[in-house]
């Protein structure tokens, strides 16, 4: 028999240490993690470049790592001719989804990338060369609802990350009116796009409302993420250093074995 005092995260941990197939029954609560606000959460971004010499491509390769890996565990392809569509901004979440895209592809995802606005930065730019280079598909228009809900298994949605303020523009409004209605399950990247990143979605129209079956949160959930109520909610990018993360009040969970992302 167990001893009282071993608490179900660590029997958890344990079963996970032991067979890497219960690795998703490890799990936190996104109120023990902390939350994080938007100034906080670019203060981060901010200290690893220039306090811990990282670069903004090593962060957002790490972090699009991250994604194809939740999408390929939790989403498993379930015939040959599944594709994945990936709606990407042109900030870092879109960044961030243009290289889920190309680690998708290496896992035997087919992901066809939507891009409705193409960024103007040397990194997006290169990102989407290095995408056109695999010949992973690029739209520059979104496929209609009927569409996408019959020929793509899961939209990705990583059009606007933490950086995002109201209002939603053109042409990103129709975009956001169409992914609301597809009937395929919808994972967004950080904060549902279109949310406020601290208030949630109560002052987004409804007709541009994402409801995401799943959200993956990367370092900490924002504080907007209170709101959520989807299925599954992931923590990622477990290579933040600790003391940056005590700096900002984050708690970032113990992950058994060599898994960068728990669920929360």
């Amino acid at each position: 028999m167990l001893p009282l005092r071993i608490t179900r995260f660590k029997f958890c941990s344990l079963l996970a240490r032991l067979n890497p197939l219960h690795r998703f029954m490890a799990t936190a609560k996104s109120t023990d993690v902390g939350f994080l606000g938007q100034q906080d959460s670019i203060a981060i971004d901010q200290e690893l470049v220039n306090t811990y010499k990282f670069t903004v491509e090593q962060l957002m390769e790490v972090a699009g790592l991250n994604v194809a890996d939740i999408v390929a565990d939790i989403y498993p392809k379930q015939h040959e001719s599944d594709k994945v569509l990936i709606c990407v901004g042109p900030g870092h979440n879109g960044g961030d989804g243009l290289i889920a895209a190309r680690h998708l592809l290496s896992f035997g995802v087919n992901p066809v990338i939507f891009c409705p606005k193409r960024a103007k930065s040397i990194v997006l730019e290169r990102l989407i060369e290095q995408v056109e280079a695999v010949s992973i598909p690029i739209l520059d228009t979104l496929p209609s609802t009927d569409t996408i809900s019959k020929e793509y298994s899961l939209v990705l949605d990583c059009l606007f990350g933490f950086s995002y303020k109201p209002p939603i523009r053109k042409p990103f409004d129709d975009v956001l009116r169409s992914l609301v209605n597809v009937k395929v399950p919808l994972i967004s990247l950080d904060i549902p796009s279109g949310w406020d990143v601290e208030q949630g979605p109560g002052d987004v129209a409804e007709d541009m409302r994402l409801q995401p079956e799943t959200l993956i949160s990367l370092t900490a959930p924002k504080l907007g993420s209170k709101h959520f109520k989807g299925k599954h909610h992931f923590l990622g990018l477990r290579m933040v250093p600790p003391q940056l993360l005590k700096k900002f009040g984050v708690n970032f969970p113990l992950i058994p074995g060599t898994k960068q992302y728990i669920e929360i």
